[in-house]
């Protein structure tokens, strides 16, 4: 083989690693599974969801209804799949993250999203109690009736995540807030808020002012965004206020008992870019107008499912290509990064 071929051939099988190795990409994109929506009521069997994907399954009327209403987002194909309880922002409502459960799904997770409330006050802690009644049903059981046929659900342990207020609420949850009846085995905040800035913290405030201690119970991930802080006009307040927003949290975060933890920003995007292009309603309209934006949602809410995705790949099913492919290569994300943070034994080890 001459030496033209040889490089040639080197080339290709660089290109070829990198696609490999970076399964960092593939995480951006849908996943090969088909998947499902089904709302379940609080009082009522599944009922069919409207659009383009497949509706519920049927053969949950003798099943106990769960604490709240849900929202369940599942693969199609017949197995087992670990579980992602997601918890809505402020006043927002379960489905405008319907695409962003679709992303995560498609990659063999199921994501349950309860309804927490439609409208509350600023107290949070019937927000965390309900959600640990939330993971209490599952733990029993009451999911399996209302997933596809032959799809089955791992609720040995399960994964938490929420956006805004609901970033709070997850992290009350892994910080032993409310009893939970499974442990927690990975945690994601998307742009976590608590409050309205420091010394405006809604109750209990989670945040405490100092560094490393937030001991929580898993691997924790923060996504933040740059325009969170930022107010959309003179008359508005920021959406994630500087002091309560996600680099506090990262900051506050005890890795020692939580394993490892990253921080990942999207310097370019807003508070609720990575929720559906479309969010009817009054509510839906709010979330554009009092949110600063980068634009087009699509770019934000692949970023963050996919790096959810790779997260739980590692720290949930033991695959961290993925999570190491954004580690070495965040160019490759949909989105810019304007910060990129991990923290696990390997760094702790290079800065002691």
């Amino acid at each position: 083989m001459s030496f033209t071929a040889l490089v040639f051939l080197a080339h290709c099988l660089l290109l070829l690693h990198r696609c490999m190795g970076s399964e960092a990409g593939g995480v951006f994109d849908h996943g090969r599974h088909g998947v499902s929506l089904a709302r379940v009521d609080e009082a009522r069997a599944p009922s069919r969801c409207g659009g383009g994907t497949t509706t519920s399954p049927t053969g949950g009327g003798g099943s106990t209804p769960p604490p709240k209403p849900l929202l369940i987002t599942a693969p199609r194909d017949a197995g087992e799949y670990p579980v992602l309880v997601f918890l809505h922002g402020y006043l927002v409502v379960n489905s405008f993250y319907s695409q962003l459960f679709q992303h995560v799904a498609s990659h063999g997770y199921i994501v349950v999203a309860p309804q927490l409330y439609t409208i509350s006050g600023a107290d949070t802690t019937d927000e965390i109690n309900a959600a640990a009644a939330i993971v209490g049903w599952l733990a029993g059981g009451g999911l399996s009736s209302v997933l596809p046929p032959g799809v089955r659900a791992d609720v040995t342990q399960v994964s938490i995540s929420g956006h805004s207020r609901g970033g709070k609420v997850a992290f009350a949850l892994a910080l032993g807030h409310a009893k939970l009846a499974v442990p927690v085995a990975a945690l994601v905040a998307v742009d976590p808020v608590d409050g309205m800035g420091v010394g405006q913290q809604t109750p209990p405030a989670i945040l405490t002012g100092r560094a490393h201690s937030l001991r929580v119970s898993a691997p924790a991930m923060v996504i933040g965004t740059g325009l969170g802080e930022l107010p959309r006009g003179p008359l508005l307040p920021p959406c994630a206020p500087r002091g309560v927003s996600h680099a506090a949290f990262y900051g506050e975060l005890d890795v020692g008992a939580a394993g490892a933890a990253c921080h990942l920003v999207a310097g370019e995007y807003g508070h609720t870019d990575m929720m559906d292009d479309e969010t009817p309603g009054a509510r839906g309209m709010l979330t554009r107008m009092i949110c600063r934006s980068g634009g087009a949602r699509a770019p934000m809410r692949r970023f963050v499912g996919g790096a959810t995705v790779a997260f739980l790949n590692k720290w949930v099913g033991g695959d961290g290509a993925a999570m190491d492919g954004i580690r070495a290569r965040p160019e490759e994300a949909p989105v810019a990064l304007s910060v990129v943070e991990f923290l696990d034994d390997k760094a702790i080890a290079q800065t002691e």
